[in-house]
């Protein structure tokens, strides 16, 4: 009995100094991707306007920004099209 009880107090005590001497996944350093997607949930946290979060977003996935801007055509009439459509006569 004496026996018994001694190893099932020496089984107990090594399962709680396991419990207690866990490693921490936070003392592990982020990899790139996680890094990116933390920064990117910030980003959308953060309330910038839209020109803002796109400035932000390119710069935080390494993408050179798009310069939005018009097209040089100018204003095109909605009756300039229908002329190549109606039928020949």
């Amino acid at each position: 009995m004496k026996h018994s009880s001694m190893l099932l107090l020496l089984l107990g005590l090594s399962l709680l100094a396991g419990c207690a001497s866990h490693s921490s996944p936070e003392l592990r350093p982020y990899s790139a991707e996680e890094s990116r997607e933390l920064a990117l949930e910030a980003l959308n946290r953060r309330g910038l306007s839209f020109d803002e979060y796109q400035r932000e977003k390119a710069q935080l996935m390494g993408q050179p920004r798009k310069v939005q801007g018009f097209d040089g055509q100018g204003e095109i009439s909605a009756d300039r099209g229908s002329n190549r459509h109606s039928p020949q006569s």
